[in-house]
């Protein structure tokens, strides 16, 4: 027995299946899923199994059979899928159905939607009746699932990542962004989902360990070329350089190496240490970090 990493079509998620066969990559296989027999690919190399882990299971390499029956019930599901749609309009329910998927045996159909809030869908199933005998399933998904299943063209032009690569929805924070010194925009920082932009998250660690090598936002620092102190006013992780404002202008795109940053004695003798809110004589702390 082997594993075998699976793609579903509905997910860009691998889930490790046992095989008897260690078919190759890009093999379509027939696998016990969670509702049922259902079509899927292989997407990487066979490993051996571990201990203590639960798997699914690969039934066989898929016949031209059942790829035809897989197809067909694809082209049966998208058409009831916007059947649903219809019919919801016309009975103004406020819900959007995503995705209508059987099982290869035809057993189960799942209606995957996404709503605001909790809705009454017994009127769908007697829509589904008359066209299918499979038992049906409702299954409620939020924004960024919604995204995976549909596809849609992020802000960079490319296809969304959750529904190319990414493997979870990790949490992503406005902290992120900050750290990124982006705009605090929602318009910028949203995908298509609505929500916020899944690649804020797996870029975040690069950022922080570039940040490192950065004085803090509003610390007072000099110049050693030129002797001219300021405060930093932006920083500009990915070229490693900040923007210093000074009593005589902005000096900008000044390289972190050739900065100093000042001692709280080197705050306390300047003449403006007092400027910036704080009380005269006293030095401005700089704050955390946005």
């Amino acid at each position: 027995m082997v594993v075998l990493p699976i793609r579903f079509e509905r997910s860009p998620r691998l889930h490790p299946m046992l095989s008897e066969v260690a078919h190759p990559v890009g093999t379509r296989v027939v696998v016990q899923g969670k509702r049922g027999p259902e079509v899927a690919t292989v997407r990487g190399e066979a490993t051996p199994p571990q201990e203590q882990e639960r798997y699914g299971a690969v039934l066989r390499a898929a016949t031209p059979e059942d790829l035809s029956r897989w197809e067909d019930l694809h082209r049966t599901g998208e058409d009831l899928k916007w059947l649903l749609r219809a019919r919801a309009r016309q009975r103004s329910l406020p819900v959007k159905v995503v995705a209508v998927e059987f099982t290869l045996d035809e057993s189960l159909v799942t209606v995957s939607y996404s709503a605001e809030e909790r809705i009454e869908l017994t009127g769908l199933i007697s829509e589904l009746r008359g066209h299918t005998r499979a038992r049906v399933n409702f299954a409620a998904v939020g924004p960024r699932e919604q995204a995976q299943m549909i596809g849609t063209l992020g802000a960079c032009g490319r296809e969304n990542c959750s529904s190319t690569h990414l493997q979870e929805f990790a949490p992503v924070s406005i902290r992120m962004a900050r750290d990124q010194q982006l705009p605090l925009n929602p318009e910028k920082l949203s995908g298509p989902c609505g929500r916020l932009l899944c690649c804020l998250q797996f870029e975040h660690t690069q950022y922080l360990d570039l940040l490192k090598d950065l004085p803090r936002k509003n610390a007072r620092v000099c110049h050693e070329g030129s002797g001219a102190c300021g405060k930093v006013t932006k920083l500009h992780p990915l070229a490693g350089t900040v923007d210093v404002t000074t009593d005589q202008g902005v000096l900008t795109d000044v390289p972190a190496g050739e900065l100093r940053r000042l001692t709280e004695a080197e705050i306390k003798a300047l003449p403006d240490a007092g400027r910036g809110g704080g009380r005269p004589g006293k030095p401005n702390r700089a704050p955390a970090r946005e």
